[in-house]
């Protein structure tokens, strides 16, 4: 028996000329994950037709690799496909030997077939009607039901082989990591940042992060847990480097010299310009914020503007539109929930104002903020920046 982990790609096939430069990235990435988890000798690899195939030669790892390659962005769909010579007696021969163990707790099937080899003696329905047959005689309590069964077998007739299958799964989808420039993302420790995180890497951005620490008035602990996240992200990206900087100096700078009710908002417009500083030093074109429009007081349209306005460098916040409960299910599905409502208190609790300014007015935040020598404090700030680079 030889398995094949058979992946297909979405909207790469519409980019054009540009389409083979996002192809070979994808498989350089995906090779570079199989090497680290088969050894550089450890797998077959190729890639005809829109379609991406990986062997393991070792068949107990398929479902470690299949399950590694879900996590690949670029890809949109895959499975675990049964191999087999392409004459109807080796296809019949290898369906009617694995297949059965994945129908028959179902209640009907269907066979479908496609020849990308047009020379292949056989029709799709000529084969289909043929292994279709073979499959009811092996399981006759399964039914055959060709508009709506509950499970769908696949021949496919490949450039080399046959390929046998039955029920592919979702991918990670998007685009190849990498393919769209770096991007700098606010890492809080909330169940926000991680996703935003997430959806920009699905989108091709190479991530680093930057995260605000308090101490004393954050923990250990606080840092213990954005880094915890960073690692879920690695899962997809790879690694990701962390720049911490403290904002102690800067936060107690605004408790003694500024109206409670702007606490939260000036420190935004601290933060976001010392980001955009190390982005500019690293390589990276935007900025990424888990922000949700409304979410908070410092989330509202008016205070998002004013924030804003201290950078001239992007913000991308994939958020933005989505309510809260749509972002915790991508927190459940890429596994950073749990870690996330972690009872540990990032940069963002610290004085937290009692009656937050909803609708700021940029000239009024100004002049709160006079008795602030921001460029003295923002220097002071990338002073204590330290870096670690988390990976998988």
């Amino acid at each position: 028996m030889v398995r094949t982990i058979l992946m297909k790609y979405g909207e790469l096939i519409l980019k054009g000329a540009n389409k083979r430069s996002f192809e070979a990235l994808l498989c350089n990435r995906i090779k570079a994950r199989m090497r680290r988890l088969l050894g550089e000798d450890g797998f077959e690899f190729e890639c005809m037709q829109s379609t991406l195939y990986v062997t393991p030669k070792d068949d107990s790892m398929v479902e470690e690799a299949y399950d590694d390659l879900k996590k690949i962005f670029g890809i949109v769909s895959l499975c675990i496909s049964y191999r087999a010579e392409k004459n109807i007696d080796d296809i019949v021969k290898v369906a009617t030997k694995h297949i059965p163990n994945h129908i028959k707790s179902h209640r009907s099937f269907k066979v479908d077939a496609r020849r990308s080899d047009k020379t292949f003696p056989l029709t799709s329905p000529e084969i289909m009607s043929i292994v279709g047959g073979e499959l009811s005689e092996v399981c006759p309590d399964v039914k055959v039901d060709v508009r709506q069964p509950d499970i769908v077998v696949r021949v496919e007739i490949r450039e080399k082989y046959a390929y046998i299958h039955a029920g592919a799964e979702h991918g990670a989808g998007g685009m190849p990591y990498l393919s769209n420039g770096r991007g700098l993302l606010l890492l809080s420790g909330g169940i926000d940042s991680p996703v935003a995180g997430y959806m920009m890497a699905k989108r091709g951005v190479e991530i680093d992060a930057i995260h605000f620490e308090s101490f004393p008035y954050t923990s250990e602990r606080a840092k213990e847990k954005v880094i915890a996240l960073a690692k879920c992200l690695t899962k997809y990206t790879d690694k990701v480097r962390i720049h911490f900087i403290s904002l102690t100096e800067i936060q107690e700078a605004i408790r003694d010299n500024c109206e409670e009710d702007y606490f939260t908002l000036i420190l935004r417009r601290f933060m976001m310009p010392i980001a955009e500083r190390v982005a500019r030093r690293y390589g990276a074109e935007a900025l990424i914020t888990g922000e949700s429009i409304g979410q908070v007081a410092s989330q509202t349209m008016s205070a998002l503007a004013v924030t804003d306005c201290t950078v001239n460098i992007p913000v991308f916040r994939p958020c933005i539109g989505m309510d809260k409960e749509e972002i915790v299910e991508v927190a459940r599905k890429i596994d950073t929930f749990e870690t996330s409502i972690l009872p540990y208190e990032d940069c963002c609790t610290v004085f937290t104002p009692r009656h937050p300014r909803t609708k700021p007015i940029l000239e009024k935040v100004e002049k709160a903020e006079r008795g602030l020598d921001r460029e003295a404090l923002i220097e002071r700030a990338l002073a204590t920046e330290t870096e670690l680079i988390v990976e998988r």
